[in-house]
């Protein structure tokens, strides 16, 4: 089968359009056609379906399209082991983590990755949606659970418990509850129960809402959560990773906690020899080390 036909069949594919694949191709519409129609006789299948809006691929172009789209994400690999060396890093790394702990603990600490590896180019995708690493949707990922797929590498880097916080402006106002049945009068902060976040931290909600809290204020995510928080408006249900760089935090009722949550961090078994993979690895192991310590050492004020 000719390569260069096969290029062009994949770029057609993906665009949808002769049009569009001419330009990203740099080609003219009617080469482009004239390859595809020369691919198809070569077959003896018709690849596409033509009408107005657009092409769409035939049940014979969607055999052909997964086969080119295994072997550009191949060839992606590829170049990217070839650029990589010891002494130079750079190019995209697409890394996906939750909302809450992508803009709250991973984010402030890029700088110092940045600082080593300054041609470094990372795409932080934020989204609690499990993106498909297989599939090449993501490079590396951060997971608040273990990832089921065989073909992943991964690794533990810490646990994570769901906790009640306040400030002591705030407790100083309103008071500090001694037991979960003191909570009533205050102003509970914590995500919707309804979106999409870990287990525990949702049962923990539900539990707390169960003391006919007489006022609430919910947010779609941790960071909102944390805003509010840190601006008095309550007692706010947040993970304790945060405790070691938000020194406001006061623990409320320390005997109240979610269920524990693993943090895992998973890449492509194909991508074990990429230099950025490793690099990112060995950047997120030494600043979960440095986390412990600081986590250790912060003392976090508790309210009984």
């Amino acid at each position: 089968m000719d390569w260069d036909k096969l290029r062009i069949f994949h770029a057609v594919a993906a665009a949808g359009s002769l049009t569009h694949a001419g330009d990203t191709l740099h080609l003219s519409q009617s080469a482009v056609s004239r390859q595809i129609r020369a691919l198809e006789e070569s077959l003896g299948t018709t690849l596409f379906h033509r009408h107005a809006r657009g092409l769409i691929l035939t049940e014979q172009g969607e055999l052909l399209f997964e086969a080119t789209s295994a072997m550009a994400r191949k060839l992606d690999t590829a170049s990217a082991r070839i650029r990589d060396s010891e002494q130079h890093v750079f190019g995209e790394l697409r890394v996906t983590a939750t909302v809450g702990f992508g803009t709250l603990w991973l984010a402030p600490r890029l700088v110092k990755l940045y600082e080593k590896y300054p041609d470094l180019k990372i795409d932080l995708m934020l989204e609690e949606r499990l993106l498909d690493l297989p599939m090449r949707e993501a490079d590396v990922a951060i997971r608040m659970k273990e990832p089921s797929q065989s073909d992943l590498i991964r690794r533990r880097l810490l646990s994570v418990r769901m906790r009640l916080y306040a400030t002591q402006e705030y407790l100083d106002k309103a008071g500090t509850p001694d037991t979960i049945a003191d909570l009533s009068p205050h102003r509970l902060v914590s995500q919707k129960i309804d979106q999409p976040q870990v287990a525990a931290g949702a049962r923990l909600v539900q539990d707390i809402m169960a003391q006919n809290i007489e006022s609430t204020l919910t947010v779609n995510n941790y960071f909102g959560v944390l805003q509010a928080v840190l601006a008095n408006l309550g007692i706010g249900v947040l993970p304790d990773y945060l405790t070691a760089d938000h020194h406001r935090l006061v623990r409320v009722l320390p005997q109240i906690e979610s269920g524990e949550v693993p943090v895992f961090l998973a890449y492509p078994e194909e991508l074990r020899q990429t230099r950025r993979v490793a690099v990112f690895r060995d950047f997120m192991l030494d600043e979960i080390q440095a986390f412990r310590r600081r986590q250790s050492e912060a003392l976090i004020p508790v309210i009984l």
